[in-house]
């Protein structure tokens, strides 16, 4: 399975760098089998059941882009340097992985003022990524964060534009609850709490999980044999409640539908023996075609970039022929693509 089997030409004009302004009036290409049909995400309950379950991921993204500034003195007085930093994880002893630009411009012992009220020490650097302590701990950390930083635009994004006070609420889901990734599920912003409503009076349920998006998710692949390639790993939960909950609905012939690709990946990983379990923990799951999937039965996701782990999984989910002319009609009829784009419904 080689690479270049997943790659498509992509118009730049179709990279959406604002989503869709109400969510649910993006647009949403339903792919049944080899039926493609086009429609709107506020017409999703049209193509939902009572009786199926969607499972949402409930991370909340911090504003983890940082600008500050380091200040020494030196023979000719004082100097400083502006330091740009992205948040990626926190650790066990209390310090957060970021990658700082420039980062020999900062030395190990040396604070960066971010803000009044937040600043970091650089205890260390490993394998290119540094690691800071912050000044403030908990809420009052938190509190900080949200004054200071500005949220994480994927790469595709803040190559054509820098984030704004627009983006804090748009790169995040209406059941956002708990902080801890550095990038949105992004098929999840498409909805709002009407939406949700009307999901529920047509007997739709819903399951929350939790896993905390990192940076790794646009990490390009770069091996040639997909097969060989090490994803990143990420944090997940799915708690006993959940559990039970989507182990309910397949016992009830119902369809479980995770929101995104991240929900997904963590079902997935839930159910490696074979059926849904509660699980905690780090994940690394890799899916592309051949995956045999225990749990999930459609996916709502949003398009994905060419040669990514992502497009792997969805051609998994549908086979890569298919899917590959899902992207075409997409492109085809201008589907905007990427974290602010359009939505895909996929039911093999």
């Amino acid at each position: 399975m080689k690479l270049s089997d997943f790659d498509f030409d992509l118009p730049e004009d179709l990279i959406a760098t604002r989503p869709a302004n109400p969510r649910t009036s993006a647009r949403l290409l339903v792919a049944q089998g080899d039926d493609i049909a086009d429609d709107r995400v506020f017409n999703l309950p049209d193509w939902l059941r009572p009786g199926d379950r969607l499972v949402l991921n409930d991370t909340r993204v911090i504003p983890a882009r940082l600008s500050g500034r380091r200040h020494r003195n030196s023979a000719q007085g004082p100097v400083s340097a502006a330091i740009e930093a992205t948040l990626l994880d926190p650790q066990a002893d209390g310090t957060w992985a970021a990658l700082l630009k420039p980062l020999k411009k900062v030395r190990v012992g040396e604070e960066i003022v971010f803000s009044g009220d937040l600043s970091a020490v650089l205890e260390r650097v490993a394998e290119g990524q540094a690691y800071l302590r912050f000044n403030l701990t908990g809420e009052d950390f938190d509190r900080a964060l949200e004054q200071a930083g500005a949220m994480p635009l994927p790469p595709y994004i803040a190559a054509k534009r820098p984030a704004d006070e627009r983006d804090k609420t748009d790169y995040q889901t209406v059941w956002a609850r708990h902080s801890g990734a550095v990038a949105a599920p992004t098929a999840s912003l498409h909805f709002d709490e009407a939406l949700l409503k009307t999901l529920t009076e047509r007997g739709v349920e819903f399951t929350h999980v939790t896993l905390h998006v990192g940076a790794g998710t646009f990490l390009p692949v770069k091996v040639e044999d997909v097969t060989t390639h090490k994803m990143h790993a990420e944090w997940g939960r799915v708690s006993p409640q959940a559990a039970a909950e989507i182990a309910a609905t397949k016992a009830a012939g119902g369809r479980v539908i995770p929101v995104g690709t991240t929900a997904l990946r963590l079902i997935e990983s839930a159910a490696r023996g074979g059926r849904i379990e509660p699980w905690e923990g780090e994940t690394d799951i890799f899916i592309y075609p051949g995956f045999t999937f225990h749990v999930t039965d459609a996916l709502m996701t949003n398009f994905h970039l060419p040669k990514s782990t992502l497009l792997m999984l969805v051609s998994a989910l549908m086979g890569k022929d298919r899917m590959l002319r899902i992207y075409d009609h997409a492109i085809a009829c201008r589907y905007r693509f990427f974290s602010y784009g359009d939505a895909s419904l996929l039911i093999p």
